[in-house]
C-alpha cells in the first residue's frame, strides 16, 4: 500500500488533499508539525513514505518582495530538503509551483517546457524551487503549476468576494489581467490521480480550463453565490497598485496531460458551479 505524506496540510489544498485521499495511509503535517527548511526534519519525516506531496508555500505575494529569504526558504529550499529526502527513500515527489514562475507577457497559453521568467520576488523563490527540486530528484519530481486557487479553507479571491459582498454596494475588480480561477478541491482530486497513473516525472499544468478576467471571474462568483453579479464593475490594475507586479497574462497550456492519459482539467465555470454546491463560496 502507498504511503502518503502531506506537507502544508493545515492549508486550503492540504485540507483538500487529504479529503482526496480519504481511506489510504496518510500522513497530514501541518506547519506547526514539519520545518520544511530543515533538511535533518524533512529526512525525519519523510522516511517510510512512497509519495510526498508538498503543498506548503510562503504565499504572501506582495510581503515576499521585503522578504524574500524567507519567502526562498519556504519556496525553494523547502521543495530542494523534500527532493533530498525523497530521492533517499525512492519515493515520488510533488511540489505545487505557480503562474507566477512567466513574466506574463505571452498572448497564447504558456507550454510546460516555456521559459521561467518571474518578475516578483514570490515567482522567483518559485521558479527557483522548481529548479532545485528537480536537480535533486530529476527521476522522481513532479512539478505541478497552479493558479488562481480558491477553496473552501483559507483566504482567497472567491472568498473574498462573497465577504465584500456583504458590506459594498459595488466592487471593483480588475478586468485586464487574464488567468484560470481553479478549485483547490480540483487540483488535490488531479495530483492523486497523477500519482496512481504512474506518470513519467516532469512538469503539469493543474489549472482548470478556459481562462476568465478577475472581473468575469467575481462576476462568475457572485452570480453562483446568488448575489447580482452587476455588482461587480470593470477597473483597471493602475487602480490597484502593489509592491508585487502581477503578470498580466497567467494562462496555462495543458499539453502534459495527454501524453500520461488524463484529460486536461475541466472547465473552470463548471468548477466553480460544482465548488458552490460543495459549500466552498459560503460567507463566514
Amino acid at each position: 500500500m502507498t504511503r502518503y505524506l502531506i506537507t502544508g496540510a493545515s492549508g486550503m489544498l492540504g485540507a483538500d488533499l487529504q479529503r482526496a485521499l480519504a481511506g489510504r495511509d496518510v500522513t497530514a503535517l501541518g506547519r506547526a508539525d514539519l520545518d520544511v527548511t530543515d533538511l535533518d526534519a524533512v529526512r525525519a519525516a519523510v522516511a517510510g513514505h512512497d509519495a510526498v506531496i508538498n503543498a506548503a508555500a510562503y504565499t504572501k505575494v506582495d510581503d515576499a518582495e521585503t522578504h524574500e529569504e524567507q519567502a526562498y526558504a519556504v519556496n525553494a529550499t523547502g521543495p530542494q530538503n523534500l527532493a533530498i529526502a525523497a530521492a533517499e527513500n525512492g519515493a515520488k515527489l510533488v511540489t505545487i509551483s505557480t503562474d507566477y514562475v512567466f513574466d506574463g507577457a505571452a498572448t497564447s497559453p504558456y507550454e510546460e517546457n516555456a521559459p521561467r521568467d518571474p518578475i516578483n520576488a514570490y515567482g522567483r523563490t518559485k521558479a527557483a524551487g522548481e529548479e532545485l527540486a528537480l536537480a535533486a530528484h530529476p527521476e522522481g519530481t513532479y512539478i505541478v503549476r497552479t493558479a488562481w486557487l480558491y477553496g473552501a479553507g483559507g483566504p482567497n479571491f472567491a472568498k473574498t468576494m462573497v465577504r465584500l459582498a456583504g458590506s459594498h454596494d459595488t466592487v471593483g475588480v480588475v478586468a485586464d489581467q487574464l488567468g484560470q480561477p481553479t478549485w483547490s478541491g480540483d487540483l488535490a482530486v488531479r495530483i492523486v490521480a497523477l500519482l496512481d497513473a504512474d506518470a513519467p516525472a516532469g512538469i503539469y499544468h493543474g489549472t482548470n480550463s478556459g481562462e476568465a478576467t478577475w472581473y468575469e471571474f467575481a462576476k462568475a462568483v457572485f452570480s453562483e453565490a446568488g448575489l447580482n453579479p452587476d455588482r461587480v464593475t470593470p477597473t483597471d490594475s493602475a487602480q490597484f497598485v502593489r509592491p508585487a507586479a502581477r503578470p498580466s497574462y497567467s494562462v496555462l497550456g495543458h499539453t502534459a496531460w495527454q501524453a500520461v492519459g488524463l484529460p486536461p482539467m475541466r472547465e473552470w465555470k463548471e468548477a466553480l458551479a460544482d465548488a458552490s454546491r460543495h459549500g466552498v463560496l459560503e460567507a463566514e
